[in-house]
């Protein structure tokens, strides 16, 4: 079991990455309330790894950086320095507030990305459900506010519908015509206009080129398997390079890849990291070229 993080300032934090030492750390906004985040994985000097912006699950209604601990492991493991986000949440935080939040944490980890990646290290954002949703929204906002770069978007069972009427959702809840997802979405919103907006929901927006590529997972029973899926498509007809992937192993999800007391995705655990894996290689540029005479 790994230690308990301690508090500590980002330039620390930064010293912990070297270690692979999992450390909290609150994070300057411009503007805005400092927001808390937790830094995974281990760089060696003179190595250069991915860097990684997370949001946990929740329903945009719950959650803490205890409930991202399972995916930012996973994605740590896989090679990554990963900096989970305490973003505000829904009711008291609805919509933009916590997508405005990751967009300025983003920019923060932009400015880091040398410390924490080493040089030339690519910047990626990832969620898991509503997390998902977060990560794929702040993908959009910049590429619309052409800032900063990121090479790829991982989302895993991300919270894309707030119709919660597709079959793997229904089939989930059993038809109930209440439930966590759809009580989350309501809050989230906050009024019915906002369901129309592109960064509330990524999946209804009508501009989809010239974003990162993704890697979307989900699992077989999974409650987002639908929505999820049909994103990827959708992703993919407007000239997006994406990996998707159903597991059939993933367990509970997506409830198992935030739940604290879950060790359902460890049954997965080796696939989802080689999917990791590939996915750093893949949307990772080679080498330049020397220019010097062989």
């Amino acid at each position: 079991m790994s230690p308990a993080p301690s508090s500590l300032s980002a330039e620390a934090a930064v010293r912990a990455a070297t270690q692979g030492v999992e450390a909290d750390l609150s994070i300057e906004l411009p503007g805005r309330e400092p927001v808390g985040a937790r830094v995974y994985g281990q760089r060696s000097k003179g190595d250069v790894v991915p860097l990684v912006l997370h949001f946990h699950g929740g329903t945009f209604v719950c959650g803490n950086l205890d409930n991202g601990r399972n995916v930012a492991r996973l994605l740590a493991g896989a090679g990554a320095v990963v900096v989970s986000v305490a973003y505000p949440l829904a009711p008291e935080s609805p919509f933009p507030e916590p997508i405005e939040v990751g967009y300025a944490a983003l920019e923060w980890l932009y400015k880091q990305r040398t410390k924490l990646g080493g040089k030339g290290a690519q910047v990626y954002l990832a969620g898991e459900e509503a997390g998902g949703n977060l990560a794929a929204a702040v993908a959009l906002i910049a590429r619309d506010r052409a800032h900063p770069p990121i090479a790829g978007q991982i989302l895993l069972s991300p919270m894309l519908d707030p119709c919660a009427g597709t079959a793997s959702l229904r089939k989930v809840t059993n038809d109930a015509t209440e439930c966590r997802w759809a009580s989350g979405w309501e809050k989230y919103l906050s009024c019915p206009s906002n369901a129309t907006h592109p960064y509330a929901v990524p999946s209804g927006s009508l501009r989809l080129a010239a974003l990162a590529p993704a890697l979307v997972l989900v699992g077989a029973d999974d409650a987002m398997h639908d929505e999820a899926m049909a994103f990827a498509n959708r992703l993919r007809g407007a000239g997006i390079e994406v990996t998707s992937s159903v597991l059939p192993s993933a367990a509970n999800w997506p409830k198992a890849l935030y739940d604290t007391e879950n060790t359902a995705c460890v049954a997965c655990e080796a696939t989802v990291q080689r999917h990791f894996r590939e996915f750093f290689s893949a949307t990772t540029p080679p080498p330049a070229a020397s220019n010097h005479p062989s």
